[in-house]
């Protein structure tokens, strides 16, 4: 990896994972991601969440509860598509099988693949 290119960076960690569907707790996962990304823009790439594609879109096409056949079409499925346009994942946070499957599919596709941010280089504008 060139050490002065800017990243397109994909964060992987729990959304539903360990939270019952609480909306507090799914909340608190999204935060911890968001949290995640603007660290890593202040560092200087590019981060981007598939719940930031994916929400939008889930709402707008009508779904109704969090696991509907809705959300199901869209919420996986476009971070796997999304995928396609970055460099590399980041693995943040616990146990959840969704952000393992966006780890598979970044390895099986040649992305880079983080578990820890400060393996990121820090770059300079």
């Amino acid at each position: 990896m060139k050490e002065n290119k800017a990243l397109m960076i994909l964060v992987a960690g729990p959304y539903r994972s360990g939270t019952n569907d609480d909306p507090a707790l799914i909340h608190a996962n999204v935060k911890a991601m968001t949290d995640t990304a603007l660290e890593l823009y202040r560092m200087g790439h590019m981060p981007v969440l598939g719940e930031w594609f994916a929400l939008p879109l889930i709402e707008a096409a009508g779904s109704k509860r969090t696991g509907d056949a809705i959300f199901n079409e869209i919420f996986h499925p476009i971070a796997v598509r999304l995928i396609d346009h970055c460099d590399a994942v980041l693995r943040i946070g616990g146990a959840s099988a969704g952000a393992d499957e966006m780890v598979n599919t970044g390895k099986a596709k040649g992305k880079i693949i983080f578990f820890d941010k400060t393996d990121i280089p820090v770059i300079k504008p």
